[in-house]
């Protein structure tokens, strides 16, 4: 029997899967959103962000705003400078780039700590060939690529191509 692929549906499969297999959506806040009297930093310390990732903000979009600003615009909860800025009340912001990203409300609520601060690691290097196990201290990241790259291939191969 001979197999036929469709090359469009795999190309497509493939770019969707792989945006889904590298990027986790980071929502600051968690359940309690982006709000006045919340400890981000706390939250930032429980989380690490990598090239590619997502930090969104969820809140009420007439009563705050996301701006992306330098450090100092950080320390002082100024927008002066700012490189980027939200008002949608559901923003998902990509993290493209390895460095620490300062992000503030921009109405005043910064001196109310709505102002959170990320430290963005490149991608881990994939393990080489010589490494035959994944010792127990694994980065969970390290096992979500891996397990994302072997879903990948699995519906590539399921519903990429069909039998004629």
């Amino acid at each position: 029997m001979a197999r036929a692929c469709s090359w469009e549906l795999t190309c497509a499969l493939l770019l969707l899967l792989c945006a889904v297999a590298t990027a986790t959506d980071h929502i600051v806040g968690a359940n309690r959103g982006w709000n006045p009297g919340i400890n981000y930093t706390l939250w930032a310390n429980n989380h690490t962000f990598y090239v590619g990732d997502l930090i969104s903000f969820r809140y009420q979009k007439n009563q705050y705003n996301v701006f992306e600003v330098n450090q100092t615009g950080y320390d002082n909860c100024t927008t002066e400078g700012a490189v980027g800025n939200w008002s949608s009340g559901k923003d998902f912001i990509p993290l493209n780039k390895a460095k620490r990203y300062y992000f503030i409300c921009g109405n005043g609520q910064c001196f109310n700590g709505m102002k959170v601060s990320v430290i963005v690691h490149p991608l881990p290097s994939p393990p080489t060939s010589a490494e035959h196990s994944t010792p127990k201290s694994a980065s969970p990241v390290l096992f979500k690529r891996s397990f994302h790259s072997l879903m990948l291939s699995f519906v590539l191969a399921w519903f990429g191509c069909v039998w004629i």
